[in-house]
């Protein structure tokens, strides 16, 4: 036996050897260095590039481009308002789907489920996460508009009284429908980042907690996801940030009216579904100017939101750090 192991580490001695030329410190932090920087480059030429593209819309309209509710591109009126709202409410709707279901049915795949079940579970959620975008629009046109036109937005209405968020025809596309398929979308994504946070939580802690004489319930909900509270917030502002740039599948769903919505069967657009709609079709001089300028919009509320998140996240680490000092 030890016969065997001397010849085998001779073999990896002499396949990989010990002492390599060494490779200087500085090396690293020159290569480290020219890294960040093309990355940063990139990023500035993109920002400064839709900037320069967008000013003659921002130039022209002012203020009134971001307020206005007017689109027709024959009498050169331009609003972005109504695609702002159309992204905000179907993110709105994608996301209060999503939490919840998301965040049950990771703490099943992380405690609940057996093994073999947990891992086919699993694996069936990272693959819902791979298919294309436009995929799932022709799904929700082919599948679930019918179904919507004849059960869901019924049933939503009937809830509604038929006014209100329930008022309108009932015919399957528009903002409900694209806020159910953004969901479907953006669940995966929920679902896979919650699972590997709650998966991390400490042994000894879920283990004390039930030594204690918790239920299972009060493991989940009073140890588990305070604990992973931080990276839970994290997953949903990964799925808030699909949501908010998601193209094809809305543009194919959400019927393209530039119009706000007055009901949740309403048709309308989102500021990605408007570029990718009009843009090869922009010849009135500030119409492709325009589009651009609400691609740099949606790229400042998307910077918001990261930014709210991670001051959200900042705030609950801090506040969970001072809980523990002060019980400790």
């Amino acid at each position: 036996m030890t016969t065997t192991r001397h010849a085998l580490l001779g073999t990896a001695k002499r396949r990989f050897p010990r002492h390599h030329p060494a490779v200087p410190n500085g090396l690293y932090r020159v290569l480290l260095g020219a890294a960040v920087l093309v990355f940063a480059a990139l990023l500035v030429a993109l920002v400064v590039d839709l900037v320069y593209q967008a000013e003659p819309a921002f130039a022209h309209f002012g203020i009134g481009f971001v307020t206005g509710t007017a689109w027709n591109p024959v009498k050169v009126q331009y609003g972005a308002f109504p695609f702002i709202m159309g992204t905000l409410e179907t993110t709105v709707i994608a996301m209060v789907l999503a939490i919840p279901i998301g965040l049950g049915t990771a703490l099943a795949l992380a405690y609940l489920l057996p093994y073999g079940t947990r891992s086919v579970l699993g694996t069936a959620v990272e693959l819902l996460a791979a298919i294309p975008s436009v995929v799932y629009g022709l799904w929700g046109l082919l599948v679930v508009a019918p179904w919507a036109r004849t059960i869901i937005e019924p049933a939503v209405g009937f809830v509604f009284g038929h006014s209100g968020p329930g008022s309108g025809p009932e015919i399957g596309i528009g903002l409900l429908l694209a806020g159910l398929i953004l969901f479907v979308m953006v669940l995966p994504t929920m679902v896979a980042i919650s699972r590997d946070v709650l998966a991390a939580v400490p042994a000894d802690q879920v283990e004390g907690a039930i030594a204690l004489g918790a239920t299972r319930w009060q493991t989940l909900w009073r140890v588990v996801v305070p604990h992973a509270r931080t990276g839970l917030l994290g997953a949903v502002t990964l799925s808030v940030g699909r949501a908010f740039g998601e193209t094809m599948a809305v543009a194919m769903i959400i019927g393209n009216t530039p119009a706000l919505a007055h009901s949740l069967f309403s048709t309308t657009a989102t500021m990605a579904s408007i570029i990718a709609n009009q843009f090869t079709e922009a010849e009135e001089p500030y119409h492709l100017a325009v589009l651009i300028a609400i691609a740099v919009l949606l790229l400042v509320i998307s910077v918001i939101v990261n930014v709210a998140a991670r001051l959200l996240v900042r705030a609950v680490g801090r506040s969970r750090t001072s809980t523990s000092i002060a019980v400790a």
